[in-house]
């Protein structure tokens, strides 16, 4: 389209959506600027991000706009700006829906997690299945409660499924009671006067449904409906709500679970001289193997410049290692636009794990040369 209005209307040919942020601000740079787009020509929000950090060189061939997006993601995510709860069973965030934190804050995060589909980049936000079912026009149910909270959805269900008395047995009302931002006590009636209705057999399924309702969606109304609206602007003419399940929106925004690095160790290129017989790749592939889940997010991080895994499996990266001189003591390199690794031919199996563990511990980002 940008092509065709520059050839019918005139315009200035410019395929990217560029943005220019500061390191140490870049919520509020990409918020001002992002909503400026929005505002002005939403249709930018659908080319291909180009990012670039002020004061810094470098040229974006994908690599700055993931350490962009991780940049983000870390700071709204970041507990001590309260914007999301994290919880720790489900290993998910959940909106905080007693935020200081400005609606446009939120309608940020929907834009980037739109861009973020559109730009092939995986996040590390991990959210419940309900926030993608959300986003399809789909209320929260009782069902999706497990994905949010499960200790609360256990014991509600233990109301449902109790043969007894459930009045004498539980006491409950339809008064509902949660904590604020500052951990003060808050109550909510699920109905009119519902501190006064008693919880009972005949109306427990009420009960349940109320309490579900509030949690998943009247509490958390606003700050839902402007995350929905940044999404929407970036996806709002694409095929993602029409022809994708929640699961498979899950998959392009956080990537796969699966993470089999011998899928990977199959899939893998080699260049400047290494093949797969090279004694430095086997030495390299038996140090890998034997790390602990952490380092090999690490070690995902720090060659491709994200730690989550793509669509379909570690065999689906294209990732390259390739010769950056014979022994040394230099440390392993990467050029992360490309997802490769510049590996020295270290003498030893031992001097090898120790240069690569040192350098992928100690890199913050991306190891770009």
């Amino acid at each position: 389209m940008t092509v065709l209005n520059s050839l019918i209307q005139g315009e200035q040919y410019n395929p990217f959506l560029k943005i220019k942020v500061k390191r140490d601000q870049v919520v509020e740079d990409a918020l001002v600027q992002l909503e400026l787009v929005a505002m002005e020509n939403p249709t930018d929000l659908k080319k291909q991000l180009y990012v670039e950090f002020e004061g810094e060189q470098g040229v974006d061939e994908g690599g700055v706009s993931k350490e962009f997006f991780q940049l983000i993601v870390e700071e709204i995510f970041n507990p001590d700006i309260g914007m999301f709860m994290f919880n720790d069973a489900t290993g998910c965030y959940w909106f905080n829906a007693n935020s200081f934190e400005t609606d446009r804050q939120f309608k940020l995060i929907g834009i980037i997690l739109g861009l973020a589909i559109y730009n092939n980049v995986i996040l590390d936000a991990n959210f419940p299945m309900v926030l993608y079912r959300k986003l399809m026009g789909r209320k929260g149910t009782f069902q999706d409660l497990f994905g949010v909270n499960p200790v609360l959805h256990q014991s509600l269900q233990s109301v449902l499924d109790f043969d007894g008395n459930v009045e004498e047995t539980f006491l409950l009302n339809f008064q509902i009671s949660y904590t604020d931002v500052f951990g003060a006590m808050e109550t909510h009636n699920l109905k009119r006067d519902g501190e006064n209705v008693v919880v009972n057999n005949n109306n427990r399924q009420e009960f349940v449904d109320l309490y579900t309702d509030f949690l998943l969606n009247k509490h958390i109304e606003c700050q839902f409906r402007e995350f929905k609206l940044g999404f929407d602007m970036v996806t709002n003419d694409s095929s993602l709500t029409f022809w994708f399940t929640p699961e498979e929106l899950d998959l392009l925004v956080c990537g796969s679970r699966d993470f089999n690095f011998h899928s990977l160790e199959d899939a893998t290129e080699y260049d400047g001289g290494y093949t797969r017989s090279s004694q430095v790749i086997k030495n390299f592939w038996e140090v890998v193997h034997g790390l602990e889940h952490e380092k090999k997010k690490k070690l995902l991080m720090f060659a491709t410049g994200s730690d989550r895994v793509p669509v379909g499996g570690l065999d689906k990266l294209r990732f390259i290692i390739t010769k950056s001189g014979p022994d040394s003591d230099r440390l392993p390199a990467s050029h992360t636009c490309f997802n490769v690794l510049l590996l020295p031919e270290y003498s030893s199996k031992e001097k090898l794990e120790e240069r690569l563990l040192k350098a992928i511990t100690h890199a913050k980002g991306f190891g770009m040369l």
